[in-house]
């Protein structure tokens, strides 16, 4: 069943993966007609590269392409053949960058170009960088298809953009499907059930150099970005500005009431203009207390239950289940695995 609640509706996606779900249901014989049905589209709806379709439009293709096929693995094929283009001016973007880091943060800066239903974050962690997709919609049946798509692309992209393979895992938080053991050598690194979907690699790759690197090409295709995002009526630097207001000297944080007050504007507007980024208050102010969870924990020798009243836990056990949350760790087995890295590294 297809999504089909306001909120899905909210949220589109360009007509770019249209195209290429139909290209690839030719594998299948499936005719584009037969295919576009479920939709109320046609070939013609195709023709226009700035199209966009509302999530639960996309959603309900995917499942008419998964019963058409007959593969329920779907995600693995959309996901391997995924390449730069299908991003548009984002990936012109990322093609043209100097190195896989600055891609990557491309990608987390104009992510909404794309598609509001997924977030992306990007942190670095020791040896460790994590690109984190939050899901911020509904995927309903269908959310398999994009989450592994989604995360192999992007791995895939990397790849290609640097000529390099690049070492690490993905984490994503949905069960394990029938129909794994078939692709499992596809993706030998792909877990299931975990607390969030993330891609991990070593923190060494940002520094990999982009093959076509091209800073005139950049300046010609973030400026068509900022012009795409201007045009969907997205402002892509208040969130960050948010959480760098979120808390103020001393470390004290400060209300919503407070922060809309700082950036002139009234708390109804602010939640309205984060919604539009499909971010709330709230998650700025957990994504703040995340950063500076890990900080504390791997730099600090503070106990847990100072941490916790640090960062304003009523309780030691309650910043211990939001810590697992975050990292899919406590923050005991954290700071071991921390030290241990860190004494590895020194010898």
């Amino acid at each position: 069943m297809g999504l089909t609640t306001p909120l899905a509706q909210r949220h589109t996606v360009p007509i770019a993966l249209v195209s290429q779900l139909v290209h690839l249901a030719k594998r299948w014989q499936i005719a584009s007609e037969e295919l576009l049905a479920a939709a109320g589209l046609s070939a013609k709806n195709l023709e226009d590269p700035s199209g966009r379709l509302p999530l639960g439009n996309m959603c309900a293709l995917l499942e008419r392409a998964r019963d058409l096929t007959g593969e329920p693995g779907l995600g693995y094929y959309l996901g391997l053949g995924t390449h730069a283009t299908l991003y548009g001016y984002l990936g012109f973007a990322a093609l043209s960058s100097a190195s896989l880091g600055d891609a990557l943060a491309l990608a987390v800066e104009y992510a909404p170009i794309f598609s509001t239903a997924l977030r992306f974050d990007l942190s670095v962690d020791g040896r460790q960088v994590s690109l984190r997709l939050d899901e911020r919609a509904d995927f309903g049946s269908v959310r398999d298809i994009v989450l592994i798509s989604m995360t192999l692309g992007l791995r895939e992209m990397g790849q290609a953009l640097t000529g390099r393979r690049i070492h690490g895992s993905i984490a994503l938080a949905i069960p394990e499907p029938d129909y794994q053991a078939r692709f499992v050598r596809l993706a030998p690194n792909l877990r299931f059930g975990q607390p969030a979907n993330r891609i991990l690699f070593d923190s060494a790759d940002v520094h990999l150099p982009i093959v076509m690197a091209d800073p005139i090409a950049l300046r010609l295709a973030q400026q068509q970005c900022e012009r795409e995002l201007g045009r969907l009526d997205f402002d892509t630097g208040l969130a960050a500005r948010v959480r760098g207001l979120v808390v103020g000297d001393e470390g004290v944080r400060r209300s919503m009431d407070q922060v809309a007050a700082l950036l002139d504007m009234t708390p109804r507007t602010l939640r309205r203009r984060l919604a539009d980024q499909g971010v709330s208050f709230a998650e700025l102010i957990d994504r703040e207390r995340c950063d500076r969870a890990l900080e504390l924990v791997r730099a600090s020798r503070l106990s847990l239950r100072n941490i916790a009243a640090r960062l304003e836990y009523k309780t030691p056990s309650s910043f211990v289940r939001a810590f697992h949350r975050w990292t899919g760790e406590t923050p005991s087995a954290y700071r071991r695995a921390t030290r241990q890295r860190s004494r590895s590294g020194a010898g």
